[in-house]
């Protein structure tokens, strides 16, 4: 498969890593939109502190941050892993490489 990308006989390395990560999040940024059977967090409320209390789906459900914990939990959301510390469960974004997705990152709602 040819690659778009300048010979290496007089490549600018720079602009061909550059070119790499933006196909890189682009290709990231349509596998989170094709994830089937999850929804996606499109938005986030957050308190005072900037803690996120609340989250926002694609399909437009309001989940506090407990009912977005179990949901995230038994696979109903899509990109977002639960892991223990701090003696408590956390939300957060799945490393992808692409920060657009990133829970702290998304649009307040």
């Amino acid at each position: 498969m040819p690659n778009n990308y300048p010979s290496s006989d007089n490549a600018n390395f720079e602009e061909i890593y550059n070119q790499y990560r933006q196909e890189g999040q682009q290709r990231a940024a349509l596998e989170i939109k094709t994830e089937g059977g999850k929804e996606q967090i499109v938005a986030v409320r957050k308190n005072e502190d900037g803690d996120i209390i609340a989250i926002k789906t694609e399909s437009g459900r309001e989940l506090d941050y407990v009912t977005a914990l179990n949901e995230a939990k038994s696979g109903k959301l899509a990109h977002v892993d639960v892991f223990h510390k701090y003696g408590r469960d956390i939300l957060r974004s799945e490393p992808d490489g692409f920060d657009g997705n990133n829970l702290d990152n998304l649009p307040i709602f």
